[in-house]
């Protein structure tokens, strides 16, 4: 995208649109910029909208959005589009044929090249899923503790194997974070689903995944229960020691206690490759002192907990 629109609301609770070419808002002092990248829509069908700013090794400036809608115009087909629909494709099937579904955390995510054509578990067939009727109630509790600075701790329980009793389930698919991130980015059902969601793998913890599956900008300081949070990444801060979700202008997620581990995990060599990049994690949202700010904080510190899908260029 070569335009984006930039939206704020005015003292007087007017909405003021500004247009911005990417060679203009690229010539806007930093503070501005950050000031209003987190503000921008595409133009054609008012999507989210990103700004990254041109790489050391030489790729431009750009505006770009992961909520284009089918039909926009400034839409632009690739492979990562298509593999992520792929993924959208195979997660909303499971909320049709599953009786629940577990979270594997371990699983590793796949590894593309430019020429890669990654399987998957459905045909190419655009065909809707058919839905099934749900009669399932509200989710349960989850037992979750915090230590007095607030870090969000694993929850001291023994995690006991039941053989016998998981011969008599129901089919219990698995699923990692790269593929359920993708189907809440393409708009599946599941963030809004009574499907019933594990978030361990001896089945002890489950919630509906309606329940279970926040985006940044509904992410509540009050609910003491961590979720999977999931949204896009505006950018970081000067130290890439904050991330800034663009759903959401008052929260910040802070990795400085994993950035090193986290940026060699997903190969991230400067902050243009988070700048309009996907994100899910499982964590706890609670305020900052001054009550000024969301924090959302990972679970545990724990680096399986949490995926993020960069853009390709």
């Amino acid at each position: 995208m070569l335009d984006a629109i930039c939206e704020l609301e005015t003292e007087d609770h007017l909405i003021a649109r500004t247009t911005y070419s990417v060679f203009k808002f690229q010539q806007l002092p930093d503070e501005d910029i950050e000031r209003l990248r987190q503000w921008l829509i595409c133009p054609a069908c008012g999507g989210k909208a990103y700004f990254r700013k041109a790489s050391k090794d030489g790729k431009a400036t750009c505006f770009g959005s992961r909520y284009h809608q089918a039909d926009c115009i400034e839409f632009k087909p690739s492979a990562q589009k298509s593999r992520e629909e792929q993924d959208a494709l195979e997660v909303q099937q499971q909320l049709v044929d599953a009786d629940a579904l577990m979270i594997d955390f371990s699983r590793k995510p796949r590894r593309h090249s430019s020429t890669n054509n990654t399987p998957t578990a459905l045909s190419a067939s655009k065909t809707a899923p058919t839905s099934k009727p749900s009669s399932i109630s509200e989710s349960s509790p989850v037992p979750v503790a915090s230590s007095a600075d607030g870090q969000v701790q694993e929850p001291k329980t023994d995690y006991q194997v039941n053989t016998a009793a998981r011969t008599t389930e129901k089919r219990v698919p698995s699923q990692g974070l790269e593929k359920l991130l993708h189907s809440l980015l393409r708009g599946t059902d599941l963030a809004k689903s009574d499907l019933w969601v594990y978030t361990d793998s001896d089945r002890k913890y489950r919630w509906r995944a309606k329940n279970l599956f926040v985006n940044f900008a509904d992410a509540d300081p009050s609910d003491n229960k961590p979720h999977m949070y999931w949204g896009t990444i505006s950018h970081t801060d000067s130290t890439m020691s904050w991330l800034n979700p663009a759903d959401s202008k008052d929260i910040g997620i802070p990795i400085d206690g994993v950035k090193a581990k986290l940026l060699k995990q997903f190969a991230i060599e400067d902050k243009r490759d988070l700048e309009g990049a996907g994100l899910i994690l499982f964590g706890k949202c609670f305020w900052n002192k001054e009550k000024t700010r969301k924090i959302i904080q990972l679970w545990n510190n724990d680096l399986q907990r949490i995926f993020i899908s960069k853009l390709e260029d």
